[in-house]
């Protein structure tokens, strides 16, 4: 679409005086516009290198939600915040007229790779390298169509833009609000590009479920087969690294839907952790920063330029955004079938969880509303030792619906499918955080294997006697001693007290849902002693 419809649109919006516009440039025009701007820097091997200042992570409590006929009854408020109407008014107006005058990024993309409910999404920024990132990540239309493209959701950025608490009805100067009704998000004052993304997706997650499509914080990949897999989990657990398989198609590192014809990405890039990237333990990743396009966010580069992915100086949340198609394997769809395995990713702080846990179909559905993993000093500022996290649907932060209406979905999805659903700890082994050492990488994807390919199933298990999973007693090329984390401490004593202590934080958690399911995820639900 030109710059004259996009124009009108704007005008719609109430931006009535905008400076030049620049409609859905490509990858070397927006290098050369951030570059020229002072925005970025070239790295030593191509990729273009940006910091995103105070904020360089999500700002969570600093999102809100409209309350409005669309959303009253529909949003789950006792995990989102409520913004009033007049507030989100007066927001709009007041960052359109802050845009006046401005020069302006426009990028037309999809989200979504089913067409039957792909959502078109316009994303307006004043920052040439933020319109580089969304293209990175979101689908690319093809040229022609572009020409007939009409935006159905907008994201509008403008991270010099401070907002009033008083005037606008929110936090801090920083904001994401999101106007389900309208369809569109206003971000301003912050520069973190991982907003504008994630507000698609929370939109997608509102928008989704009423036609029986679930949305899913999840990765995704196939094999030969069509043998299709699907990965839950946080940050910082594994979802991108162990979706990257050599030997099995990509489908997408972070967000899916899954319908009655299959699984589908919701983008078209990738958006990695970089902290301690190597290129032996992450090939393929590693690979998408030593090139031209992709976007390293908050990324320390030495003296040559070089990447320091080591530095945390910056921030442990450094990230790589690339298009999908820069990982060898990708799909070129998007689109894989029905799964037969779900993996729920944690990474275990403390140590207690098993390596691998075979899942009946409700202790799914209670992992899955439990969303357990925990972090460690380092990852957020105030975090020191190992700090228990759950975020229900493996991304609260991103579901406005209340997890029951999510938790079902899934639930009749892996019945009717007949899938294979598995616990992965890619946490701490032989101790917790700071004692014992971090789960091998190697011994992680070699139990991946095992269950996807499903010889994993023809293992002999044992329960669990603190957690009631199945837990295999020995696997092809994975060493005994790691699938039984009790004989892994020194002090067998501490470790039952461990687990004793994680199981209560999972019963005290596990409360809020109790009213919300069945009597056969009640029955597997853990019980504080």
């Amino acid at each position: 679409m030109g710059a004259e419809a996009i124009k009108n649109h704007l005008n719609t919006l109430g931006l009535t005086q905008p400076g030049e516009i620049h409609a859905n440039l490509r990858a070397p025009q927006l290098y050369e516009a951030s570059i020229a701007r002072g925005e970025s820097t070239l790295t030593n091997m191509g990729a273009l290198r940006v910091e995103t200042g105070v904020h360089t992570g999500r700002s969570a409590q600093d999102r809100f939600i409209v309350k409005n006929d669309a959303t009253r009854d529909v949003v789950w408020w006792d995990n989102n915040k409520g913004m009033s109407e007049e507030g989100f008014a007066n927001l709009k107006a007041d960052m359109m007229a802050h845009a006046a005058g401005k020069e302006l990024f426009v990028q037309d993309l999809y989200g979504g790779a089913d067409k039957a409910s792909r959502l078109n999404v316009r994303v307006i920024t004043v920052k040439a390298w933020h319109a580089l990132f969304i293209r990175n990540l979101l689908i690319r239309p093809d040229q022609s169509e572009l020409a007939g493209f009409d935006a159905e959701f907008t994201v509008i950025n403008l991270p010099d833009f401070e907002a009033d608490p008083e005037r606008h009805d929110c936090r801090t100067g920083t904001i994401i609000a999101c106007d389900f009704q309208e369809k569109l998000v206003l971000v301003a004052g912050t520069s973190y590009a991982g907003e504008m993304k994630k507000s698609v997706f929370s939109y997608l997650n509102f928008l989704l479920p009423a036609s029986g499509t679930m949305p899913m914080h999840c990765s995704a990949n196939h094999g030969e087969a069509g043998d299709s897999a699907v990965f839950f989990g946080l940050s910082g657990t594994g979802k991108t690294t162990l979706s990257a398989d050599p030997n099995r198609t990509l489908v997408g590192d972070d967000e899916h839907g899954w319908n009655e014809d299959g699984i589908f990405n919701f983008e078209g890039g990738c958006y990695a952790k970089t902290i301690r990237l190597s290129a032996e333990s992450e090939p393929e990743i590693y690979s998408t920063t030593q090139r031209f396009g992709t976007v390293l966010e908050n990324v320390v580069l030495d003296e040559n330029r070089a990447p320091d992915f080591d530095d945390g100086s910056l921030t442990e949340n450094s990230r790589c955004a690339y298009p999908i198609h820069f990982i060898p394997n990708a799909s070129d769809t998007g689109m894989a079938p029905h799964p037969k395995n779900i993996i729920m990713l944690t990474a275990d702080a403390f140590g207690v969880l098993p390596p691998i846990a075979k899942l009946t179909p409700a202790q799914a559905m209670y992992h899955f509303l439990s969303g357990y993993t925990a972090k460690v000093a380092g990852t957020e500022k105030g975090v020191t030792g190992a700090q228990a996290t759950f975020s229900t649907c493996f991304g609260a932060p991103f579901m406005p619906r209340h997890p029951s209406e999510y938790g079902s979905l899934l639930r009749d999805l892996i019945a009717k499918h007949n899938v294979d659903c598995w616990l992965v700890n890619t946490g701490w082994t032989g101790g917790e955080y700071g004692v014992g050492n971090r789960m091998p990488i190697k011994e992680t994807r070699a139990l991946l294997t095992a269950a996807l390919d499903g010889s994993l199933k023809n293992a002999s298990f044992r329960e669990d006697e603190n957690f009631g999973f199945m837990v295999p007693e020995s696997v092809a090329d994975v060493d005994t001693s790691i699938l039984n984390p009790r004989g892994t401490w020194s002090d067998a004593s501490a470790y039952d007290a461990q687990a004793k202590k994680l199981v209560g934080m999972f019963a005290d958690n596990f409360k809020q849902f109790e009213a919300h399911v069945g009597d056969d995820v009640k029955a597997v639900a853990l019980k504080a002693e």
